[in-house]
């Protein structure tokens, strides 16, 4: 139990100390957004750049990897929306934002930092590989079920071109593929950064969480934090060691990813139609707080430090 606690204190300590901060007022809300800023557009990136230049990515397609995650994805996205229509009477962007928060993980300021706590590098290339595809194909199905017809492909794929997270995935297994060295002086650079993006991230999701909040519909936010945090990590489980066949730790990485809480991107996807916002930082808010008891029940299933 106490290599548990060694993986989860350092992560939730984090997120603690940067609440306490943002709500003692002693760090105030514009240099929270812009620490925000520095992980996406910086921190993280440097540390995604510093970690696949460096390890060996697979020959083929983790085919049975993908369907395990995206197919427990799909069944909790429909579980979540047809719950907001059938017992909620949600309209058709809050019953969508419903399904996308019940299945759209933490990724960059819970998932990564939690994972390589608990993996170290040899989960390094299963997480960024679903990081990469992870968040065009929940934006891309948020906005066709969202907007449907009205859809602008060419703006949504523009913003994905562009989003930092993808670009320096895109540019790290580019230098890996053409066998290309990175100069001494960049990789120092470059790790100095990413090694601050953990911590960073971690502090700057505690001071977001200052921000969200349980306003309203608190009912379907327990139903959307229920299917986030235990049906939508035990679906992936059930798959991944069931019926497709990869690696443990792969296996291990699917699973915590899906146990991440509901991710900032639901409540940005929200503001995006202003609707369902309150659902959305609701489930964000309850999940996170939950999350320290539930992330840890995983752990010790997953038999993570045995």
């Amino acid at each position: 139990m106490l290599h548990i606690f060694a993986i989860v204190a350092p992560v939730f300590g984090l997120l603690a100390l940067g609440f306490a901060a943002r709500a003692s007022n002693y760090i105030p809300e514009r240099t929270g957004e812009g620490l925000a800023d520095f992980v996406y557009s910086i921190a993280i990136p440097c540390l995604i750049f510093k970690t696949l230049t460096s390890v060996n990515l697979p020959e083929a397609q983790p085919w049975g990897y993908w369907f395990a995650y995206f197919g427990a994805v799909a069944i909790v996205w429909a579980m979540g929306s047809a719950l907001a229509k059938y017992v909620f009477d949600a309209a058709v962007i809050p019953r969508t934002i419903a399904g996308f928060a019940a299945s759209q993980s933490n990724t960059v300021l819970m998932g990564i930092p939690l994972i390589l706590e608990s993996f170290g590098p040899e989960g390094a290339v299963p997480l960024f590989l679903l990081v990469a595809v992870h968040l065009p194909i929940m934006i891309a199905v948020g906005t066709l079920l969202a907007e449907g017809r009205d859809m602008h492909w060419s703006k949504l794929l523009r913003q994905l071109l562009l989003h930092p997270i993808l670009m320096s995935i895109f540019v790290s297994v580019a230098f890996k593929l053409a066998h290309l060295d990175v100069p001494e002086v960049l990789r120092s650079i470059v790790n100095q950064i990413g090694n601050a993006a953990i911590p960073c991230a971690l502090f700057t999701m505690g001071m977001a969480l200052r921000r969200y909040g349980i306003r309203d519909h608190l009912k379907l936010t327990m139903c959307m934090t229920f299917l986030k945090l235990v049906v939508h990590p035990a679906l992936v489980m059930l798959l991944a060691w069931t019926v497709f066949d990869m690696p443990k730790v792969w296996a291990g990485v699917a699973v915590l990813f899906a146990a991440s809480p509901v991710g900032i991107n639901a409540y940005l996807f929200a503001e995006r139609y202003k609707q369902g916002v309150g659902i959305a930082s609701g489930a964000i808010a309850l999940s996170t707080a939950l999350s320290t008891v539930t992330i840890t029940v995983w752990l010790i299933i997953l038999g993570v430090g045995r």
